[in-house]
């Protein structure tokens, strides 16, 4: 698979190790930046990186990388198509794929370390979508909604 990664400042040094991991899993990796744990940038320019790298095919899935999780989540979530979850457990990394059909994984550098990092990956990476009824039709919600909002301005 084609993973995509990408981190802000706050999550350069998380992204850095969890990379190498990707790859010694089989994984093609598309690191779409930050350059640097020093520069300040900002995490939403990142989100939609990576986003964008999904949406057109360029990456299946995405690792997604910031100082809690929760604003590169927002702002991935913003994009039609992207379905990222923060997950600081395996349980929700592995589920998020089963029942929810999750194509981004979101991190918190200042929450979790490295070898939780690596193990939250594979998890998210060896899971598939069930394709249960139950999840296709929630899905299908989720889609709606999501189509119901994007035709409406803020």
């Amino acid at each position: 698979m084609r993973i995509a990664i990408a981190s802000d400042h706050a999550g350069f040094d998380l992204k850095e190790s969890v990379r190498p991991y990707v790859a010694s899993l089989g994984h093609e990796v598309l690191d779409l930046g930050g350059q640097s744990a020093t520069v300040p940038d900002d995490y939403p320019d990142f989100a939609e990186a990576l986003g964008t790298a999904i949406r057109g095919s360029q990456a299946e899935r995405g690792i997604l990388i910031c100082g809690s999780g929760v604003g590169a989540s927002v702002a991935a979530n913003k994009m039609p198509g992207i379905r990222a979850g923060v997950c600081h457990d395996t349980y929700s990394a592995h589920q998020g794929v089963e029942h929810d059909d999750m194509n981004v994984l979101v991190m918190g550098s200042r929450v979790i370390g490295v070898e939780l990092a690596r193990e939250l990956v594979r998890h998210f990476l060896a899971a598939r979508f069930s394709g249960e009824e139950r999840h296709l039709r929630r899905l299908g919600k989720v889609r709606a909604l999501e189509a119901r909002f994007a035709s409406h301005s803020e």
